[in-house]
């Protein structure tokens, strides 16, 4: 596992984004292990976690595309810290464009804010976590009715690594159906691989019994 995914994991335990205990996922699942991208609270934070989907980024998609969707409201934070770390760390300028969730009428009018999509724009789309792709179905339609952009792909912070609405996993379903690439910063897999019985900071955080609760979960829920 790359140094870099390492890191990435212990920065979301550092900043209390990913949890272990009893949660509800949006789409009603039980699950031992929630993803939440709004303890991200601080500009040394956001700093750190757009050069982080920056590298993810590049690493998938290159750098030849337009803009950069984040879905209201946790992915508005995400497409300009992401955006202003492509600018910082490859000298790149990606526009950033989010979608608001009641349509405004004076002023900036319209449903999104940032940067307009225009015929043309190539534009991936990023995410805090997809579990059953719910969001992701309900944002690309509003991209799409835009105009004639073309959406390369998909970027989330953790791959659950969980079923969708089938068999296959959300992100894999999401790909086949939209015709999409899609990556994530980390995977659950390269989660518990890397805090397994491994202490960090003086404390086990995936000890025998939580990784016991995480395997009962794919048992059911696992692509």
């Amino acid at each position: 596992m790359e140094q870099y995914k390492k890191e990435f994991i212990e920065f979301m335990i550092d900043c209390k984004v990913l949890k272990f205990g009893d949660f509800t996922t949006k789409s009603g699942r039980k699950t031992p292990f929630f993803v939440n991208t709004g303890f991200y609270r601080t500009g040394s934070q956001l700093r750190k976690l757009g050069s982080y989907y920056a590298r993810a980024i590049q690493s998938k998609f290159g750098l030849d595309f337009d803009v950069l969707f984040g879905p209201a409201y946790k992915g508005i934070p995400l497409s300009v810290a992401a955006s202003m770390a492509i600018s910082e760390d490859y000298d790149k300028d990606i526009r950033y464009c989010s979608n608001r969730k009641e349509i405004k009428d004076h002023g900036d009018k319209g449903i999104l804010l940032g940067s307009p999509l225009a015929d043309g724009d190539r534009v991936i789309i990023i995410e805090d976590v997809t579990t059953a792709g719910t969001s992701i179905r309900e944002t690309l339609p509003i991209v799409k009715a835009q105009g004639q952009v073309e959406v390369l792909g998909l970027v989330v912070s953790v791959d659950r690594m969980e079923k969708g609405q089938g068999e296959k996993s959300a992100l894999v379903e999401i790909g086949e159906e939209y015709g999409l690439e899609t990556t994530a910063i980390v995977t659950m897999a390269e989660v518990v691989e890397h805090l397994y019985n491994r202490p960090y900071k003086g404390q086990v955080v995936i000890d025998d019994q939580l990784k016991a609760a995480i395997d009962a979960y794919y048992d059911r829920y696992g692509a």
